[in-house]
């Protein structure tokens, strides 16, 4: 079983401390979702855990080894990282950008690919239901269709870790659940799926684990039904929040503004 964890994880910009101590670990199997409310330092967890970053102490370490010193091709084949989002500069085709997704793999995209880089392209098209954008430059597509490339990209990939950076932001309904659904399915199969989240519905539809942050400090971690109750997140937030059910689901829900309760 796959297993990344983050040890006394701490990062800085400056004089501000983004992640103070952080513990936290993450398994293959379950999908977890990483929230708390902006700037609490989600993205600089899944960057530090990808080893895009290194830390100022404290490590990443994915199956007893220190991510940020895995040889660069090991990591690439091993951790897909999904930004939360992408300038497009080029007029790639869809396909090509899924097919960049098997570069840790040893493709040469300047060179026909093998038959199992083709096969990979092919089923993580066919899974985000994107085989109609393979051959459109993506330039051109919308935001929608162009982050259904970039998870097919992240499938593609067939790693043991992904990590994605709000992968549902500004997408309508539709792709959201289309798209956790996806993960969560990834998770099921093995792998080891942790998600940064704003929306606390979709955490507790579809988490197996949830971890809170709040200004920097790791607040919670566990089952949704323990970490989305309002005695819980209402602190991390600076919200108060009511939970309401939804086929057996507690969902918790915003309903009054307490700037005062922010932590700080």
């Amino acid at each position: 079983m796959t297993v990344l964890a983050a040890h006394a994880l701490v990062r800085r910009r400056g004089e501000r401390t983004v992640l103070d101590g952080i513990d936290v670990t993450f398994v293959g199997g379950q999908l977890s979702a990483v929230v708390g409310p902006n700037g609490a330092g989600k993205t600089t967890l899944l960057r530090l855990l990808a080893g895009l970053d290194s830390p100022d102490s404290g490590e990443a370490v994915l199956d007893g080894r220190r991510v940020d010193r895995l040889d660069a091709a090991v990591r690439s084949r091993r951790i897909a990282y999904l930004p939360q989002s992408a300038a497009v500069y080029w007029p790639l085709l869809g396909r090509d950008l899924v097919a960049l997704g098997r570069l840790p793999h040893g493709a040469d995209l300047s060179r026909p690919l093998s038959p199992s880089d083709t096969a990979a392209i092919d089923r993580a098209l066919a899974r985000v239901g994107a085989a109609a954008l393979a051959a459109r430059r993506i330039d051109e597509l919308s935001q929608g269709e162009r982050a259904r490339l970039a998870l097919a990209r992240v499938l593609a990939t067939e790693a043991d870790v992904i990590l994605a950076d709000e992968p549902v932001a500004n997408l309508d309904p539709a792709y959201a659940l289309e798209a956790m659904t996806l993960l969560h399915a990834e998770a099921a199969r093995g792998v080891c799926v942790a998600v940064c989240l704003h929306d606390l519905g979709l955490t507790a539809r579809f988490a197996d684990r949830v971890v809170l942050l709040a200004s920097g400090r790791l607040r919670a971690s566990g089952p949704p039904a323990t970490v989305l109750q309002p005695g819980v997140i209402d602190l991390a937030y600076g919200v108060g929040f009511r939970n309401v059910t939804i086929d057996g689901i507690v969902q918790p829900v915003a309903w009054t503004y307490r700037r005062e309760d922010i932590p700080g």
